[in-house]
């Protein structure tokens, strides 16, 4: 036979998109258009039905960058399609290439429901079944105007403050339409073979009998009169469509999904339209197709829908009862993990959980994060703790070095706790179920031969409308389909009972997953993460004092509505578009203001509950809210500090600079303003490596290979310059409890300022540093190079610590050139170490290198700035003010108390007295991480605590009131089998014994 499989092929593809396609709507009667543009944000519902519309037509301009514009579309069924069903087609003006990064819209009926969102593969509105004509059309449809700005060039297009006035997007379509349901069929029919016969081997049979189907079909259509002949093309394809899969075809569960960032290049007030334009699409969807499925995480994107669409809220509603739409994930927002504080993790769980009970009664079992940039070693743990028994991620596809190994594994924690865990081989959560994604999820799923199944998200995201009818037409044609995996439509729950029950015994990964991109997201927006860092310290103190003033002073109530709303708006904020930095400069400028009135909103609780707590009086009381004793005052209580210790002195050094001491350490600053040494008095050791500087700030070119504010690619290193040149050096004025020397520096179009400073009785070296950036494309680094000879750095993470190798012999070490920690880096050798802890910085690399001497350094940097330009052109440009010190001599413990201490500064208040501390705990081993009245406001003390040094730990936990029980409780304070906590005694002492890293929530229970 002769070959003519590439002129059928081409064939059909040009059949289907010039003639097939097209008749899908036949017949077409304009219908008619007005219009009303929004002056400002947008309005109600209410509001824009209400407004003055003026005439408007196909072809007119709308639409400046974020603005709205509500269209009144009218119209009349002919009597002469009685019979027929009929839709209106309402294209906005969209770019099929684009779904969710353009113009969308929400149809409303008269009465302001909701009928249907408008997007890009989802531009029709049904009218009738089976119209009987004369049928009268009304709708309002909101448009939204959002840019396009997913180009990956720097635009001002990202904020309304500093977009253009010209309309983006013309009118397309606004037509009434026969929908010629046969010919759809036979669309969607051709669809699928095209799609199973580029994937099938060119020398498979399959291939050809699929040919010559598709060949007959095509010939059994008149392409003048495709409606009437539809039949009879579909005829010929019956028998291809009905051949059954191989037996050991893969198994796929598909989930419909429509993946919404919370904030990304668009602003939070926009994602909140966008969740009721997909939701609305899905509820709908649903009532037309019983089997179909819906998974939608973000507890915030359905709190969004309840507050501002009550009836859109309740057909969900309806909808989660039903079984079709299904909430996962369990968390408030798809959160970054590996910048967010452990505390927070832990609420992330609390509220999102509590949210699905409270409103759907439903405890969400699966962990539901796709698209973070990476994943913590403490997450497993945390996961179990939430009452969560799966975890699926996506984004480590995206790993630019190392094929991840697995795709259905146990994931195991610092702790030990693993989670049963899928990868999805289909390397997307926003699949269209076609033959090519499909193929390659079989392709390239590692589990062959013990597993057999993997789950594929399907749906169009980010406001791309979510799943289509088109969608489930490919998921029925594939359900058993030779040469095609199978298919299912099912709940994310079972396709985790099935793929547990078949690989119980699946391998299993310890540690991070790591993902190897993004890593510039530990520095991009450095306002934003120190907005977070410092909200987080500030619900801790606000928390610890309110509990502790709720259960000491009578008459002081516990303001649980307005923490449960300031803890919602951090969780939000640590959405992994948001807190990475990698959202447009709308979502960054509004999140400084958010944090501004957080900060305000917490001091004043704070602050209200510590005037209870400390009575009338003028004695000088010092409130300590970290989780270890600081100058006598003890954790969570507030007296007198103790003497700091011998006075730190100054004197000039031979060579010029300084040299500070206080008989802990002797600290020289050079001539250049640097540290040449940090000397270790009490264990006679220098810190500083021999002829290098600590404290050397260091700025790189900084231009990734793509993605701007995400990436920090290796290639940075290859350039550098050394800020060395001075401006000024000189001793501030200081008390003999604290000396500084005050550096001044400029470079390119910046400067900046550092007060180096040494304490009396303190161990570490202080470096306040003010920046004013205005630097583009440029990272700006501080260099601690340690005498020091490590083979591994600890990083603080949540409840804990992991380690990293410091040398590159595996291409899995070389890709971790960048590391998250949050407030210490630590390196090591046997009988000493340094560290380097941080106020607000997340951003770290750690090198060695061995000297001429054989000796080795050690060299930690900390990230302190980016200037990348998109998606926000003005990233970081202005003034900022971070914290950072050197620990010589410091062990872990050290790291872990120092790190405290920086994070959470005393706060000095005039009283009667001390105030002792409500709850205490015997070993510095074990940190106390929150104390809090439990969320049922029973009044009960909930603390939360766990175990830093990664060993065994015996501690007692002591009361300073009298509980009438104590239980050990999962994440949302419900009891679990104790097994860390020993018996109440008559005192209210608690005995713990802790596993390395293992954290404990206890529930002290009060009359």
């Amino acid at each position: 036979m002769h070959d003519d499989r590439s002129v059928a092929e081409h064939r059909l593809r040009r059949v289907l998109k010039e003639r097939v396609a097209p008749a899908v709507h036949s017949r077409s009667l304009p219908l008619t258009v007005e219009r009303w543009d929004v002056p400002g944000e947008p309005v109600p519902v209410a509001q824009g039905l209400a407004a003055r519309y003026e005439p408007c037509a196909v072809g007119d301009p709308w639409g400046p960058a974020w603005n709205t514009t509500w269209f009144k579309v009218t119209g009349t069924v002919p009597a002469d399609w009685a019979g027929r069903t009929v839709e209106a087609v309402l294209d906005l003006g969209f770019d099929r290439m684009m779904p969710g990064f353009q113009c969308e819209g929400l149809v409303h009926g008269p009465d302001g429901a909701e009928v249907k969102a408008l997007n890009p593969y989802n531009d029709w509105v049904r009218v009738a079944d089976r119209a009987e004509g004369g049928e009268r059309i009304e709708w309002y449809v909101e448009a939204a105007a959002n840019p396009v700005l997913v180009e990956h060039r720097p635009t001002y297009e990202g904020d309304r403050q500093t977009s253009g006035d010209r309309p983006l997007y013309r009118l397309a379509r606004m037509d009434l339409t026969v929908f010629e349901s046969e010919v759809w069929e036979l669309v969607q029919d051709l669809d699928v073979l095209n799609a199973l016969m580029t994937q099938l081997d060119e020398g498979d049979a399959r291939r050809y009998a699929v040919l010559r189907a598709v060949d007959a079909s095509l010939d059994a259509l008149d392409l003048e009169d495709v409606p009437g002949t539809a039949s009879a093309a579909r005829s010929r394809l019956a028998g291809v469509l009905a051949a059954p899969a191989h037996a050991c075809a893969h198994r796929i569960s598909a989930v419909g999904h429509a993946h919404i960032d919370s904030a990304w290049l668009w602003p939070l007030r926009e994602t909140v339209r966008k969740v009721a334009r997909t939701a609305s699409n899905v509820v709908g969807l649903m009532d037309e197709h019983p089997e179909f499925v819906f998974a939608m995480s973000q507890a915030q994107q359905l709190d969004w829908i309840k507050t501002h669409r009550p009836e859109l809220f309740e057909r969900i509603k309806k909808k989660i009862a039903d079984g079709q739409f299904v909430p996962v994930g369990g968390m408030w927002v798809e959160s970054d993990t590996n910048m967010v504080g452990g505390e927070a993790m832990v609420r992330q769980f609390l509220y999102g959980k509590k949210f699905f009970l409270d409103e759907f009664g439903i405890e969400t079992r699966n962990v539901w994060l796709p698209d973070s940039f990476g994943y913590t070693a403490a997450l497993p743990q945390i996961v179990k703790l939430s009452g969560s028994t799966w975890f699926l991620t996506q984004k480590i596809s995206w790993s630019q070095v190392n094929a991840f190994p697995h795709h259905t594994f146990w994931w195991e924690g610092i702790d030990g706790t693993r989670v049963f865990t899928h990868f999805p081989p289909v390397d997307t959560y926003n699949s269209d179920l076609g033959g090519a994604q499909l193929a390659h999820a079989a392709r390239n799923y590692r589990e062959k031969g013990r597993g057999s199944r993997s789950l594929v998200p399907f749906g169009w995201g980010d406001g791309g409308g979510g799943p289509t009818r088109e969608h489930l037409a490919r998921a029925r044609r594939q359900r058993d389909l030779e040469g095609a995996p199978r298919v299912e439509i099912e709940r994310p729950d079972a396709f985790f009972g099935k793929a547990h029950a078949e690989y119980p015994d699946a391998p299993v990964w310890a540690g991070e997953l790591y993902l190897e991109l993004h890593r510039g997201t530990y520095t991009s927006q450095a306002k934003t993460k120190q907005g977070n860092r410092r909200a987080e310290s500030l619900l801790r103190e606000a928390e610890l004092w309110a509990a502790t003033a709720a259960v000491r002073v009578a008459g002081y109530a516990y303001p649980y509505e307005d923490l449960e709303r300031i803890w919602k708006t951090v969780l939000l904020h640590q959405f992994h578009d948001i807190l990475p930095g990698s959202s447009i400069a709308w979502v960054h400028r509004e999140a400084r203001a958010t944090y501004a009135r957080v900060r305000e909103e917490l001091g004043a609780i704070t602050l209200a509950a510590q005037l209870a707590l400390a009575g009338r009086g003028t004695r000088e009381l010092v409130f300590n809210c970290a989780p270890h004793t600081r100058r006598g005052v003890p954790a969570g209580g507030a007296g007198t500090p103790e003497p700091a210790g011998e006075p730190v002195t100054v004197g000039e050094r031979a060579g010029g600079g300084y040299v500070l001491a206080n008989g802990r350490l002797r600290v020289e600053v050079d001539g250049r303003g640097l540290i040449v040494s940090a000397y270790d008095l009490e264990a006679g050791r220098e810190s500083v490596a021999p002829g290098a500087a600590a404290n050397l700030l260091q700025i790189h070119p900084d231009f990734p290979n793509m993605w701007d504010a995400w990436d920090l690619d290796a290639s940075y290193r290859h350039r550098v310059t050394d800020l060395v040149d001075l401006d000024a050096l000189e001793v501030a004025p200081a008390g003999p409890e604290s000396v500084t020397v005050r550096v001044v520096r400029s470079f390119g179009s910046s400067g900046v300022v550092q007060s180096i400073g040494l304490r009396a009785g303190a161990k570490t070296v202080d470096i306040r540093t003010e920046v004013d950036w205005y630097e583009t494309e440029k990272i700006l680094k501080a260099a601690f190079p340690l005498d020091v000879k490590a083979d591994r750095s600890a990083a603080e993470i949540q409840f804990g610590h992991v380690y990293r190798a410091t040398h590159t012999n595996t291409s899995w070490e070389a890709a971790k050139f960048e590391i998250c920690a949050h407030r210490w880096i630590h390196a090591e050798e046997p009988g000493w170490g340094a560290a380097v802890l941080n106020d607000s910085t997340y951003g770290h690399d750690v090198t060695r290198d061995v000297r001429p001497d054989g000796g080795q350094t050690t060299t930690v940097r900390l990230s302190l700035l980016r200037a990348p330009r998109y998606p926000d052109p003005e990233t970081d440009q202005g003034s900022h003010t971070m914290a950072f010190s050197l620990a010589p001599g410091a062990s872990i413990a050290d790291a872990v108390r120092e790190g405290h201490a920086l994070n959470l500064p005393e706060r000095v208040v005039s009283g009667a007295g001390p105030v002792a501390p409500l709850v205490a705990v015997d070993d510095d081993a074990v940190v106390v991480e929150a104390v809090k009245l439990a969320e049922d406001r029973s009044g009960d003390v909930v603390v939360r605590l766990y175990e830093s040094l990664g060993g065994r730990a015996t501690a007692t936990l002591t009361a300073d009131f009298t509980p009438t029980g104590a239980a050990e409780c999962d994440l949302l304070e419900r009891p679990l089998p104790r097994t860390a906590l020993g018996a109440l005694t008559p005192d209210g002492s608690l005995p713990l014994t802790l596993r390395p890293f293992q954290l404990v929530t206890v529930r002290l229970h009060r009359s």
